[in-house]
């Protein structure tokens, strides 16, 4: 039997970023991925795929709309959606080729098959063959699967969840969303900009409710102008697939609507993934919701056993994964690092994109914070204007007192970029007159964030 310093279960952004680290400091590290390609659903069926069709789509839509008023001239476009979903296909096997390298290149030996605990330091691995290995310390980093609705069930041919969605073989003429996150909202929009009808229906008042509700109320606003039906505190009651099409029943506060499309798309979460894994024979406690229970240094009810990524607690995001696996590699090591999960930024990449970190004003009101507002238009922005991308705003939330920056907020263009720097600020705790006094390069999108800074300060901002 090999025996290893450390071993991995599972090879999304957490898993693979954590051997790494692990091999990096020295360790001698194993990873367990029961699918034939490496990086989890991040980069096979999650994130990956989803921003290649939000590209392609984003490309389709402009030609459309904008480039004729650029000057533009080449006829009516139209897409070739087969190859559209290979060039996603193309980019997902190059991301995923080159977590193969680092394997190699970390000296990391991979596993393929299903990774279950013997005991509490004894990993069986059934694949194409069955193989046991031992290791000191062990990380279960298993991820998240789609989750569903009681009462609703997932064929995976009418009835979808983000899996089935990024390799359809046509476009819809209608597409239904239950739900109005993250997920429903991106690929709502990669199919509403291809041609597709796309009703969402979401439970909540307002679509992308974990963020600040400002962003819902202005992503909602653009969503219905480029023609998307939002159907809002609406709870889905029955899902009936009829072979072809597919019925949504809701009810909401003017009593019940019907919808009919030929696919619908079940958006309305993710749950961890512990299915196989044999967890109690290792003495790992799991919560009520299924997840990994661990302490503030990730570590289980059992010492030397870890848990990091979407199997834990706390948002189910990529780079929070990333952060964890770092973090439990380095404390193998005996180093001392953190994690500051206020400052995990969250984003949309719908169009225009939405992001956010630090705490929502929504929040900061029910803690009783007294804090002031900054907040500035797109529309008023050299960059945007030129570039057409006139929807949006930053708006950043200070202390009122010591004017440290307490949050951010954005919608508008490449704002999953532009967070970057509030979360950067706030890590150094600045103020917003920190951030007002900062040169910014002119023209660009990144003058919003000056300029809500400055508005936050004594209502200093220039160009309003």
């Amino acid at each position: 039997m090999d025996n290893y310093d450390v071993a991995i279960i599972g090879s999304g952004p957490g898993g693979y970023v954590c051997a790494i680290r692990c091999a990096q400091l020295g360790l001698k590290t194993a990873i367990i991925e029961k699918y034939n390609t490496l990086g989890g659903t991040c980069l096979n069926v999650g994130c990956i795929p989803s921003k290649a069709m939000l590209d392609s789509s984003h490309q389709y839509h402009d030609a459309l709309h904008k480039f004729a008023d650029h000057g533009i001239n080449i006829g009516t476009p139209t897409v070739d959606f087969k190859k559209m979903v290979e060039r996603k296909q193309g980019v997902v096997d190059q991301m995923t080729k080159g977590v193969d390298f680092l394997m190699k290149k970390n000296k990391i030996t991979v596993y393929v098959g299903m990774g279950s605990f013997v005991d509490a330091n004894t990993i069986s691995i059934d694949g194409e063959k069955k193989e046991t290995i031992s290791a000191k310390n062990i990380v279960i980093a298993t991820g998240s699967k789609p989750s569903s609705i009681p009462g609703v069930e997932i064929d995976k041919k009418r009835v979808i969840t983000s899996t089935e969605a990024l390799s359809l073989t046509e476009i819809p003429k209608h597409l239904i969303v239950i739900g109005g996150g993250v997920i429903g909202m991106e690929l709502g929009n990669v199919y509403h900009r291809l041609g597709s009808e796309v009703s969402i229906v979401e439970y909540a008042p307002s679509i992308i409710a974990s963020m600040d509700a400002s962003l819902g109320k202005e992503m909602g606003r653009v969503m219905k102008k480029q023609g998307m039906n939002l159907h809002l505190s609406h709870k889905v009651t029955s899902v009936v697939s009829n072979g072809k099409t597919v019925t949504v029943t809701a009810e909401g506060k003017k009593g019940e609507i019907k919808l009919e499309a030929d696919y619908c798309l079940v958006a309305v979460g993710r749950s961890a993934y512990t299915a196989g894994l044999q967890a109690h024979n290792a003495g790992v406690k799991l919560d009520e919701r299924g997840r990994v229970e661990t302490n503030d240094h990730l570590q289980t009810s059992v010492p030397h056993i870890y848990a990091i990524g979407d199997v834990v607690k706390g948002a189910m995001l990529a780079h929070k994964a990333e952060e964890e696996g770092v973090m439990v590699a380095e404390i193998l090591a005996g180093q001392k690092p953190h994690i500051n999960y206020n400052l995990i930024p969250g984003v949309v990449y719908t169009w225009p994109e939405v992001s956010g970190v630090g705490q929502t004003e929504e929040q900061l009101k029910e803690a009783g914070i007294k804090y002031k507002v900054g907040q500035f238009p797109f529309r008023a922005n050299g960059r945007a204007v030129a570039g057409m991308d006139l929807d949006g705003f930053v708006k950043i939330l200070a202390d009122e007192t010591t004017d440290e920056v307490l949050g951010a907020h954005m919608i508008g263009p490449r704002v999953a970029d532009m967070i970057a720097e509030i979360a950067l600020a706030m890590e150094f705790r600045a103020s917003a007159e920190d951030i007002a006094r900062i040169c910014h390069a002119h023209p660009t999108t990144s003058e919003v964030t000056k300029e809500a800074a400055l508005a936050a300060t004594a209502n200093r901002a220039i160009h309003s």
